[in-house]
């Protein structure tokens, strides 16, 4: 069981930045693939970005470039970086985590992930 908590969402004005962690709770972190979803009002969730147990990293087109996501097993979290800000990143943003088939196994779909944070809010304003 693992228990994952959000932080560090908040306004920003477009082209700034802001640094979201998910603490995560329970054994064997370093075992499980880690992603950064987001969801906007009236849309579904979508795939933000992943990394692999090794802690490789993967990025939606929308934010390549943009965002960048790590992890740290020692302190069990993970961390998104988040920097040139629009107001179409603006989203409630939810970590996961998946028990990883493999150290080089990363997700996509939101389904594959078996558990899930409460969420933290960003807003990019205009």
């Amino acid at each position: 069981q693992v228990q994952l908590v959000e932080s560090g969402g908040g306004l920003v004005q477009a082209g700034g930045s802001l640094r979201l962690s998910c603490a995560a709770s329970g054994r064997n972190f370093g075992t499980y693939a880690m992603g950064w979803f987001r969801q906007a009002p009236e849309k579904e969730r979508e795939f933000v970005a992943a990394v692999t147990r090794s802690g490789a990293p993967s990025y939606s087109d929308s934010v390549k470039a943009r965002f960048t996501i790590s992890r740290d097993n020692a302190k069990n979290s993970i961390y998104l970086q988040m920097n040139s800000l629009k107001p179409e990143d603006t989203a409630a943003y939810y970590c996961a985590a998946k028990q990883a088939a493999t150290a080089s196994s990363w997700y996509q779909n939101s389904n594959s992930y078996d558990y899930w944070g409460q969420g933290t809010q960003v807003t990019v304003s205009s």
